[in-house]
């Protein structure tokens, strides 16, 4: 009877020890990521292992979310925080520093900053000062509208998912090269498509495009903002008419936050096209994955500069 007893304790105690290694804590992994477009690709490489919450919306302006006592409640639960980084997400900062969760602070292994690896542009040379308006001191931060970028941002989830949980490594990564595969053909259709438009001249309102405009060959010629984060002047939509005209440019893009009325002034006097163009996930309603973003995106795109 006493054989019986050792052996079923040794069977039980076999059997915890197994599925305390199966998962990460048997449960899945807390992921609070501060976009939407952060979110759609933690769920790409985390699979069915990963729980994710966005602190903000799609059609939110990243630069000025407002932080609210239920983000504090979700980062204290976290395993793991991604950030934009790039001084873009920096409302978040705050409310690290109120979760107190020694898990997700910087250093900490379910920290991530998923601009590491990123090629950065326009990185300041001179001294910033308010004048300049909304300038970034380690280049511009809207990386994510380069669809490439999906490359580093993901290896840089997949390394956080592997220091926290290293026992589903494995899983992780062949989720990741699975949908590196898929978003290789969807950039190679994507630039098909925009070839015939390389070097075509567009406005932006706000200097959200560049990593965009570089990967498809586009020049943005202006902005509808005089500087970054100040409203236009009648005087400064008077000369980026007259620049519209000579630069023949078709159309002007705007984020689905930022208010219309100097757009639709200035399309009526150069008969561009004004195209709502969301630079997150869940921007508009057709935009629901990072994929599905640049479908949209480039699909209006085309069809203006081809009127």
């Amino acid at each position: 009877m006493n054989r019986i007893k050792l052996k079923l304790l040794l069977v039980l105690g076999t059997a915890f020890l197994s599925l305390g290694s199966y998962t990460y804590g048997a449960e899945k992994i807390n992921v609070v990521t501060t976009t939407t477009d952060l979110a759609d690709l933690v769920k790409v490489v985390g699979g069915e292992r990963v729980k994710v919450i966005s602190l903000s919306k799609g059609n939110q302006d990243p630069h000025f979310v407002e932080p609210k006592p239920s983000m504090v409640l979700e980062l204290k639960k976290a395993d793991m925080l991604v950030k934009i980084g790039m001084d873009l997400d920096m409302w978040v900062d705050g409310l690290i520093a109120a979760a107190r969760n020694s898990k997700i602070i910087y250093g900490a292994k379910g920290y991530v900053d998923a601009s590491v690896g990123i090629e950065r542009l326009e990185v300041p040379k001179e001294k910033i000062d308010g004048s300049m308006g909304d300038i970034h001191i380690y280049g511009n931060p809207h990386y994510q509208t380069d669809p490439a970028s999906a490359r580093p941002m993901t290896k840089n989830i997949l390394d956080g998912l592997c220091r926290i949980s290293p026992q589903n490594c494995q899983y992780f990564k062949d989720n990741r090269q699975k949908y590196l595969k898929k978003l290789d053909e969807k950039i190679d259709t994507w630039t098909t498509m925009m070839t015939e438009f390389k070097g075509s001249n567009i406005v932006t309102y706000h200097n959200s495009w560049p990593y965009f405009a570089r990967r498809f060959g586009l020049n943005v010629v202006e902005h509808i903002e005089p500087k970054p984060g100040i409203p236009p002047s009648p005087a400064h939509l008077s000369k980026l008419i007259k620049v519209m005209r000579e630069k023949e440019v078709k159309v002007i893009l705007i984020e689905p936050y930022f208010p219309l009325k100097g757009c639709k002034m200035v399309a009526e006097k150069t008969g561009a096209k004004i195209l709502i163009f969301p630079p997150s996930v869940g921007g508009v309603k057709e935009a629901g994955t990072f994929l599905e973003l640049f479908d949209y995106n480039i699909n209006q795109l085309v069809k203006a500069l081809a009127e």
